[in-house]
């Protein structure tokens, strides 16, 4: 599978602990592409239907569904939790994760 930064994929999340997101669920594609290709994890930023409008959370719309970008839950997972390629961020929503990520981790 050739995974790209800043593409919506369908993960397996379980097993988790505490108040880690859980369960399969669409997530962003943090990591950058050079990792991608050659590491076998990849850093994501799980999603969900389900938020409120929190300063580490950005909204996505995808595949007709509104969400957020929970970016207060970024993980490194390994490849093989990854179902399959769901969709891509769009430009403005690339931005505000840009955004968010500088402000909440290098700020």
């Amino acid at each position: 599978m050739d995974l790209k930064q800043y593409q919506i994929v369908l993960v397996n999340l379980d097993p988790t602990i505490g108040s880690e997101m859980k369960k399969t669920r669409p997530c962003a594609i943090i990591s950058p592409n050079e990792m991608n290709k050659y590491l076998q994890t990849i850093v994501i930023a799980p999603m969900t239907s389900n938020s409120k409008s929190y300063p580490t959370r950005v909204p996505v719309k995808y595949n007709k569904t509104k969400g957020w970008i929970v970016l207060d839950q970024i993980r490194t997972i390994d490849r093989q939790r990854i179902v399959k390629i769901l969709d891509k961020l769009s430009e403005k929503e690339i931005y505000e994760v840009k955004a968010v990520i500088h402000e909440t981790y290098v700020a």
